[in-house]
């Protein structure tokens, strides 16, 4: 391990890099990436000011090693209550971070190297939750078309469900993303700043020409305006958005409880949409473009997903069939057990 004193010491001018030039320049990262590393940094720093005694004015990159970043990940679980994956979320970026620092002190490879090496935990998989086309439609009937909100809100699930775009992304969309055209398309920008181009469906352009109309939103000054404002005209939030999705689901396991899965969540309706199009026989391939995703293997839970519900089906229809039939066992239908033995014999070699 090098002095502690030969380590470069203003972490301050480092962090400031990697924040403010790093990730938006070179990494290209999109702001809610940014937010993300910023967080966790701030806790961190309030981790070292309450647990490490060490003042954010003091801090110096040779106050770190990896067993004080293994003490911020415990402290993470067990004091904040976070989960394995949030754990994992935290360790990411303070690895972009020391990853970072050895192309500026290659000489603490080694330094850095010890914190690299702190391994991500196992996060148990979530069960993937989604609707069936009878569940979507029963939701998307719900928002009512009487008042401008419920037009509104009929706009917005309907545009989620028809582009699997993620919360985030929905909320960052303006007018300006939108081409009435032949073919409809809208842009959506995700994950890393890519932008993907998802084509319209054909009863889904309609009601949005209604609703940007109504909401002046087909202006040309409006280009830029969030297609989905709130009250004040600004965007929605990613919890607001969660709050609308929120009533509908209530409204809904009111009529059909049995269509409704206990928890639901905006991001279900992007899986309820991937499941639809592989149910309709939409190659993975085209999903994977539709939703965004970098590799196909991230798009392929879904097909493990119906494979999976294709197995249970198989399983409950073979029990429906062995109920069904008075199977008699072998010895039964032979001269006994002692007989159907006997079938088993083989002369011994010598």
């Amino acid at each position: 391990m090098p002095n502690k004193h030969t380590l470069p010491m203003d972490f301050p001018v480092y962090l400031d890099r990697f924040l403010n030039n790093y990730l938006p320049n070179t990494r290209n990262c999109s702001s809610h990436t940014f937010q993300s590393y910023c967080d966790t940094f701030s806790q961190l720093l309030d981790f070292m000011r309450d647990w490490e005694h060490i003042n954010a004015e003091l801090i110096q990159l040779s106050d770190f090693d990896h067993r004080l970043v293994e003490r911020f990940l415990t402290y993470i679980e067990q004091e904040r209550g976070c989960s394995a994956a949030t754990r994992n979320v935290r360790l990411s970026a303070i690895h972009s971070f020391f990853r970072y620092l050895q192309y500026d002190h290659p000489e603490f490879l080694k330094q850095w190297g010890a914190i690299l090496g702190i391994p991500f935990k196992n996060a148990p998989h979530k069960i993937m939750t989604f609707l069936t086309v009878e569940g979507m439609t029963l939701l998307l009937s719900l928002p009512d078309q009487k008042t401008a909100i419920g037009r509104r809100d009929l706009a917005l699930l309907s545009l989620m469900y028809a582009t699997g775009c993620r919360v985030q992304e929905a909320c960052d969309l303006t007018p300006s993303c939108l081409r009435f055209s032949t073919p409809s398309t809208i842009a959506i920008t995700g994950k890393g700043n890519k932008t993907r181009i998802v084509p319209l469906r054909d009863n889904l352009e309609p009601i949005l020409r209604s609703y940007m109309l109504e909401y002046a939103l087909l202006e040309p000054c409006a280009n830029l305006y969030p297609l989905f404002p709130n009250k004040q005209h600004n965007k929605l939030t990613r919890q607001a958005l969660g709050k609308i999705l929120d009533k509908y689901v209530a409204l809904a396991k009111l009529q059909r409880p049995d269509l409704i899965p206990e928890k639901f969540s905006c991001h279900c309706i992007r899986h309820s949409l991937a499941i639809h199009l592989l149910q309709a026989g939409v190659p993975l391939v085209f999903i994977r473009d539709i939703l965004g995703h970098v590799s196909i293997k991230t798009t392929e839970i879904y097909a493990r997903v119906l494979s999976k519900q294709k197995v249970e089906a198989l399983s409950k229809a073979n029990q429906h069939i062995a109920k069904n039939q008075e199977i008699e066992p072998f010895w039964k239908r032979t001269k006994g057990i002692i007989a159907w033995l006997e079938n088993f014999k083989r002369p011994l070699r010598t």
